[in-house]
């Protein structure tokens, strides 16, 4: 009686699984990549442009192979449609839809990439996408994320760095990310932040927590270490290479061969890592057999049939609703002017050009000038953009204050808040290092009417603007100053010279977006 019931709860399962069934709700998982073609080809573009997420190819096959691996569930569990997912489908759709308004990419990806599981529980149901939940929810490491942690590591990095050279005996002269030894310069930049290595540790971390383990504490640790552990190697890796660099005389690890140093590092202990956490693995539970009884109750409760081709249509008329939304608020917002942006306003007269300028994508218009304030030079950048997209962004990382090609360099930046003209300006303060020497850089953006120094912020009022029809105009506003030993000097003079052009240059923008 046991062998027989089980063998009817296996073949209904199997019934519902039929041919047309797997036809349809494969459709409509596909669905999502034609309606939002543009977003998964900005995915794959990073891919190939970035080695950093260059593993984002492996891992819809990974995932795949997650999904073969449980394909008894499939035998088991009975598809049966969840309908209240539809509404975080819907979800899905309208986060992609602000993020497109406000140009980030980044959320745009993760929106459309977490639609693929919550299809996956649409259709399939909360029992069988739940068996599942690991290998649907995997895919959203596909989405090349963590350039916003670049920063943080390396600031982290040199803190380290610096901290176990002093603590080694040897003097060192720290300015920013950049130090000074006895026997040679150093700088930590992006390829110093290891946010490649802490990427790769957590999604190997994620998918051997999941292989190895079936407690949660357990999966829990292992993750928090593969956080951890590369950040925490990653100091030492600096330290090392510093060290011998420093030994060798600055014959070795300068080059390519600090690269190569670098991965192998971080290879070994990732292996270290991965050993240690063999130790605690725990084999996977043998599949229960199903009781009679057990038998008896998923029957009874589960329906003869659902209507997966009903979910189906649902599901993919949700999807495609937000495309099309956003095409009528494209032609909506579209504004074809030409931007022209009049200095005449300003109270300061200019004194020439400025030496210095920022490394951003290309505005539709600029406002440049060299000026003179507090008995110091004051070099005004103002950069202007309308109808934004993908290769013409106010409010994107690849934006940078410091002009590398011209030979410009992060030091330090901070947030500030000054009394300009009887009201409060937020702005970011950010030291360059030059050429010809020092620069201290005041900027913010101008988004929507408003000043703000917070991209997101910015980004939130950017979106808003857009969905309400009002045009995504912005413009980011610089003012820079040459710095030495005494930055007040500095800041009084960028002071002196918002004080007598910050409501000129706004009403200089205003007069632009034609308001």
């Amino acid at each position: 009686m046991l062998m027989n019931d089980t063998q009817a709860l296996s073949g209904a399962a199997r019934e519902r699984m039929s041919v047309p069934t797997v036809a349809i709700i494969v459709a409509a998982l596909l669905a999502p990549l034609l309606l939002y073609w543009s977003t998964a080809a900005s995915i794959v573009s990073v891919w190939n442009s970035s080695e950093t997420f260059a593993h984002g190819y492996a891992i819809a096959p990974i995932s795949l192979w997650l999904i073969w691996r449980r394909r008894e569930v499939f035998q088991q569990i009975p598809v049966a449609p969840w309908w209240p997912a539809l509404v975080l489908l819907a979800l899905c759709g309208a986060g992609w839809l602000v993020a497109r308004a406000g140009e980030v990419q980044v959320v745009m990806q993760y929106a459309f990439v977490a639609m693929f599981p919550v299809l996956a529980l649409a259709l399939l149901g909360r029992r069988l996408a739940g068996a599942l939940t690991f290998p649907l929810l995997f895919l959203l490491f596909a989405v090349p994320f963590g350039e916003v942690f670049v920063q943080p590591l390396i600031n982290f990095t040199a803190d380290f760095t610096v901290a176990a050279v002093r603590a080694t005996g040897i003097p060192v002269l720290r300015n920013g990310t950049m130090f000074e030894l006895p026997t040679g310069n150093w700088s930590v930049v992006e390829a110093c932040s290891g946010v490649r290595y802490l990427i790769s540790s957590i999604t190997l971390g994620c998918l051997y927590a999941y292989l190895s383990y079936r407690s949660f504490w357990r999966r829990a640790l292992f993750i928090g270490l593969s956080i951890v552990v590369p950040i925490i190697a990653n100091g030492l890796r600096a330290y090392m290479i510093v060290m011998i660099g420093h030994t060798s005389d600055m014959a070795l690890a300068t080059g390519v061969d600090h690269l190569i140093y670098g991965w192998l590092f971080f290879g070994l202990v990732m292996f270290i890592m991965f050993w240690i956490g063999s130790y605690w693995r725990e084999d996977e539970a043998p599949a229960a057999a199903v009781t009679a009884a057990k038998a008896g109750a998923t029957a009874a409760t589960s329906p003869a049939a659902r209507p997966v081709l009903g979910a189906a249509i649902a599901a993919v008329l949700i999807c495609a609703a937000w495309p099309a939304l956003a095409i009528l608020s494209d032609k909506a917002a579209h504004n074809p002017a030409p931007v022209a942006l009049d200095g005449a306003r300003l109270a300061s007269k200019p004194a020439g050009m400025p030496t210095w300028s920022p490394n951003y994508m290309a505005p539709d218009a600029t406002l440049k000038g060299a000026y003179t304030a507090a008995g110091a030079p004051v070099e005004l950048n103002v950069l202007y953009y309308r109808n934004q997209g993908p290769d013409k962004r106010l409010i994107s990382s690849v934006n940078r204050v410091d002009n590398r090609k011209e030979g410009f360099q992060h030091v330090a930046s901070s947030a500030r808040t000054e009394e300009i003209g009887g009201r409060a300006l937020t702005l970011r303060e950010t030291r360059v290092k030059g050429p010809q020497g020092n620069y201290l850089v005041w900027h913010w953006n101008w988004v929507d009417g408003r000043f703000t120094a917070n991209d997101y912020v910015g980004k939130l009022w950017q979106a808003q603007a857009k969905l309400m029809m009002h045009g995504d105009d912005g413009a980011a506003l610089m003012v820079a100053t040459p710095v030495g030993e005494h930055p007040d000097t500095a800041r009084a003079a960028l002071r002196a010279f918002l004080g007598a052009n910050l409501a000129p240059l706004e009403a200089t923008l205003e007069a632009a977006r034609g308001k």
